[in-house]
């Protein structure tokens, strides 16, 4: 289906190139199938000292699926995702925490049409926070707006908002952010037939009325191995490279260094995805 997509989706392209697989720990992922066709995957992430573990499974059938999610502390999440079940473009997930139920969610509606994308949300508690964004335009120019209520308190805890514009080869964005504090101009470029995009992401805060910027960039070497890079303001690099060693099994090797400070060590993140 065409249309702007959901709120959460404005700007997502160049959040994507410039944040997503950079990391510089450790981790590996091991997904399993059974005879009835539930995925179990396994995820284990070494940050310092510390061994983090992570078990989901996930089972669906037709239009209902389910994800039960149990981590190292003892948390336990089910999301229930029921697709198109009252009406076409309608998603309806139903998500609870154990033993943290005040953490999880009763009821979230997420419905995509050709000109609007909406997504509520309400909390589990008896004065819940209750969050409504809608996106309303073309896949073309898409505005949106992003509001959470306190119930209890009767107050504004977000309000954003944000304008977007997508071509073939061009995405841009502007969002405005926490409560009005801050302005985020994206951009995201796809160069002709050579596999390589671009992107840029400039932050002003207007109560510090200080700015940072990252620049990154990503290449696809051949349909199995991409490499990007990224540097900030801060004088902070990091590259990776990404190879599907297997099919929807990858190896991922990240390094940051600070620019501004040679004589610190860099940081070298690992993480391995196995799908057999």
């Amino acid at each position: 289906m065409g249309g702007p997509g959901l709120y959460s989706g404005i700007g997502k392209k160049a959040k994507d190139l410039l944040y997503r697989d950079y990391q510089t720990d450790h981790k590996f992922t091991l997904t399993t199938y059974t005879a009835n066709g539930a995925a179990i995957t396994a995820t284990s992430t070494k940050k310092a000292d510390l061994i983090l573990g992570e078990i989901q499974s996930q089972i669906k059938n037709k239009n209902i699926t389910v994800d039960v999610k149990a981590n190292s502390a003892s948390n336990v999440i089910t999301t229930i995702t029921a697709d198109d079940l009252a009406a076409p473009g309608l998603k309806t997930i139903l998500s609870f925490a154990v033993p943290d139920q005040k953490s999880g969610k009763v009821v979230e509606l997420q419905y995509l049409h050709d000109y609007a994308g909406i997504n509520a949300s309400i909390g589990l508690t008896a004065n819940p926070v209750v969050n409504l964004s809608g996106a309303f335009g073309t896949s073309a120019l898409a505005l949106g707006a992003d509001v959470s209520l306190d119930t209890a308190t009767k107050n504004f805890t977000k309000y954003n908002a944000a304008l977007s514009y997508t071509n073939q080869d061009l995405i841009a964005s502007l969002n405005l952010n926490n409560k009005g504090d801050s302005l985020t101009a994206s951009y995201y470029h796809i160069v002709e037939k050579s596999g390589t995009a671009v992107g840029a992401e400039l932050t002003h805060s207007f109560s510090s009325n200080e700015n940072s910027l990252t620049f990154g960039t990503q290449h696809t070497l051949d349909p199995l191995t991409l490499v990007k890079a990224r540097i900030n303001n801060s004088g902070k690099a990091s590259a990776l490279i990404q190879h599907e060693f297997m099919p929807k099994s990858l190896c991922t090797i990240s390094a940051e260094v600070d620019t501004k400070a040679i004589e610190k060590s860099s940081k070298v993140g690992i993480a391995i995805a196995l799908k057999p």
